[in-house]
């Protein structure tokens, strides 16, 4: 892509003026110049130098104003060594997206209430662990403070045969995919848990993290925040091999971070609202009447 051709427009003019620009102003200029398509998506920026140059401003400031696009989703790449693109639009706030790209954009609106609730049923917290991340990184920046943190997650027992992950065929070794799959719940259970905690050590933010087994494997993963949005996404399964102890294993499994992520909201009208509340409704249920106390070793 060829670097951005410079317009001085008015604003540019303005811009250009003696008083020194903040790293703001400049992330304002910049978006508005991807706003009305002076930028385009997939065309490369001008570099730091060049941008420190035409807005009079050492390159720390251009530096923290394209961190500041790239948060928002409008630039990609910035942290290499070549000039960051204009990312592609993106999609629309109902449009389903992996749970690995959504998950963790809706995490960091709920992180932003100073009472934060999460309820997660779901085949390990994997998905959850790593997409909790960013919020955390924005509180320990100071740029999100919650009061308090409730997070409760349902997980299948250990004690149960899964419907999957699971062998094609039974194995005369046991099954060495339960074995595997068991080790992943806890650990991850086990980060997650430590990651929120951490968060009570630094910042006395009140956290409590809980964890219940269920006597069933979930066919769907669902996320619930703050009673007002859930997040459900199917358990595709595919078929594919796995290397346990040097043996090439057949097994049924579930890509769970590829599997699209519906999002409700009860803003948007009754019939989503009603979807948040029984869901709800259906989580608190599985909570105190069959799950059972789940210990993480």
């Amino acid at each position: 892509m060829e670097l951005y051709r410079f317009v001085v427009s008015e604003v540019d003019a303005a811009v250009n003026g003696s008083a020194r620009l903040s790293s703001q102003e400049i992330a304002d200029t910049l978006r508005e110049r991807i706003r009305v398509g002076d930028l385009r998506a997939g065309q490369r920026l001008p570099t730091q130098a060049r941008l420190a140059e035409e807005f009079g401003v050492e390159r720390g400031a251009v530096r923290q104003a394209l961190r500041v696009l790239q948060e928002e989703g409008r630039l990609s790449n910035v942290s290499k060594g070549s000039p960051p693109l204009v990312a592609e639009p993106a999609p629309q706030r109902g449009e389903p997206q992996p749970t690995m790209v959504a998950l963790a954009p809706r995490l960091t609106e709920a992180f932003a209430a100073p009472q934060v609730r999460i309820d997660a049923v779901c085949l390990t917290a994997e998905n959850l662990q790593l997409a909790v991340g960013e919020p955390i990184r924005l509180v320990h920046e100071g740029r999100l403070r919650p009061r308090a943190i409730d997070v409760r997650i349902l997980l299948p027992s250990r004690k149960i045969d899964l419907a999957f992950p699971a062998p094609v065929e039974s194995s005369d070794d046991g099954n060495p995919v339960h074995r595997h799959w068991l080790a992943k719940r806890n650990a991850q259970s086990l980060v997650l848990r430590h990651n929120l905690q951490e968060l009570r050590t630094a910042y006395n933010v009140e956290v409590s993290v809980s964890f219940r087994a269920l006597p069933f494997t979930p066919p769907v993963k669902l996320y619930l925040l703050n009673g007002t949005e859930a997040l459900m996404a199917y358990y595709v399964l595919v078929e594919r091999e796995e290397r346990y102890d040097n043996e090439t294993v057949e097994m049924y499994d579930a890509v769970g971070s590829q599997s699209l992520l519906f999002s409700f909201e009860k803003a948007v009208g009754p019939q989503e609202a009603a979807f948040v509340d029984e869901s709800q409704k259906w989580f608190d249920a599985l909570w105190e009447t069959i799950a059972t106390a789940l210990t993480l070793t």
